[in-house]
């Protein structure tokens, strides 16, 4: 039986050095190997496609300080003390001086530790004769608090990955906004031209179906809910839902969960399920699982969000009702402590006040 030329040259490859193709005399050839294109496969144009989404709602997020600045304006009040303190600075009350500095940053919710780091840094810099007047002080201290957010704080765009339907998971305790921050999230992706899909997975509470159907229509996207079953499952919901925006084309899909106390086992192992779910139908998801924390707990939010870490990964925080509050520096805690980013923010009661996370904005907002 004779052997073809592509046959041969593939055993030559094969054969020990003594025997190669140059000894041999045969003359190698190329062969190709065609592997079929896998239907789940993500184009160029998709992977860009969500870049440039996340560019563009960062981008909004700049031209959109001044709601930021408003926003902030509680936590503002509170630390204007420093102004006053840091007005008539001289070297010789330096103790008085960051004593009560402390104690702004204390009030104003930056928590024990960090609030000791920045301020015996302060004193050092001082002491070593770096820090020479009040303005120079003022810019040292927001100097550090946006160098910590900096540094634990870089992944604030949604990381949507590479497949449509990207999927992103809102979570949280009952109360903290989930489903109004869901509502916000839609609207703002709706404007930047994405193709939206709401999922109403917040099957314990009997008007969060209709209240995201509200939403639904307040933002033009389309929904799917539980239909005809008193007591579906979430992780059903979702599943239909996921499956819904794979076959119609859908850019993302929001799924929201009943809202849980992080102290109530039963129902944090619900979330595992509704996780697993979606990953079976778009592997790799959910992209992002947003932790929806209200800024008027303060410090108290820690606890929550170490616990749903633990329990599902938290990929990003959202931190609402801030305009409420004058614990502003909360936000520093929870990526400091945590590691987690804060993606974004509620700074009002519009549609159009949940913003981007910005750390220099910020800074900026609340150190005016």
């Amino acid at each position: 039986m004779s052997s073809s030329p592509t046959h041969l040259s593939f055993l030559a490859g094969r054969l020990s050095p003594p025997f190669s193709s140059e000894r041999v005399g045969l003359r190698p050839q190329r062969v190709e190997f065609r592997i079929p294109k896998s239907r789940f496969s993500c184009s160029a144009g998709q992977s860009g496609f969500f870049s440039r989404l996340g560019r563009l709602i960062k981008e909004k997020a700049k031209s959109d300080v001044e709601k930021v600045f408003s926003g902030f304006s509680k936590t503002r009040e509170n630390l204007a003390v420093i102004d006053e303190l840091l007005l008539f600075w001289n070297l010789a009350e330096t103790d008085r001086v960051l004593d009560e500095l402390e104690e702004a940053l204390l009030v104003s919710d930056f928590g024990p530790k960090i609030t000791v780091r920045i301020v015996e840094r302060l004193r050092d810099d001082i002491m070593s004769g770096k820090l020479k007047s009040g303005t120079e002080i003022k810019d040292a201290l927001k100097g550090s608090v946006l160098e910590m957010l900096a540094k634990k704080n870089s992944k604030t765009e949604l990381q949507l990955g590479f497949r449509k339907p990207a999927v992103v998971m809102i979570v949280g305790v009952n109360g903290g906004g989930k489903t109004t921050s869901l509502g916000k999230l839609a609207h703002r992706l709706k404007n930047e031209g994405t193709k939206v899909l709401m999922a109403a997975g917040d099957t314990f509470r009997a008007a969060a179906s209709d209240q995201l159907e509200i939403w639904a229509e307040r933002t033009g996207c389309d929904i799917v809910v539980a239909e005809g079953e008193e007591k579906a499952k979430a992780a059903t919901v979702l599943t239909k839902a996921v499956k819904r925006g794979k076959e119609e084309g859908y850019d993302i899909v929001l799924c929201d969960t009943s809202g849980r106390l992080h102290t109530n086992f039963s129902l944090m192992e619900e979330l595992i399920a509704c996780k697993k779910a979606v990953g079976k139908v778009v592997s790799g998801a959910p992209n992002e699982i947003l932790l929806v924390l209200d800024g008027n707990t303060g410090l108290n939010m820690l606890p929550q969000a170490r616990e749903f870490n633990e329990i599902v990964g938290i990929t990003g925080l959202i931190l609402t009702k801030l305009d409420g509050s004058a614990r502003g520096g909360c936000v520093v805690s929870v990526v400091e402590e945590l590691g987690i980013p804060v993606k974004f923010i509620g700074v009002g009661e519009a549609v159009e006040d949940l913003q981007p996370f910005d750390a220099e904005a910020f800074v900026n907002a609340i150190f005016s």
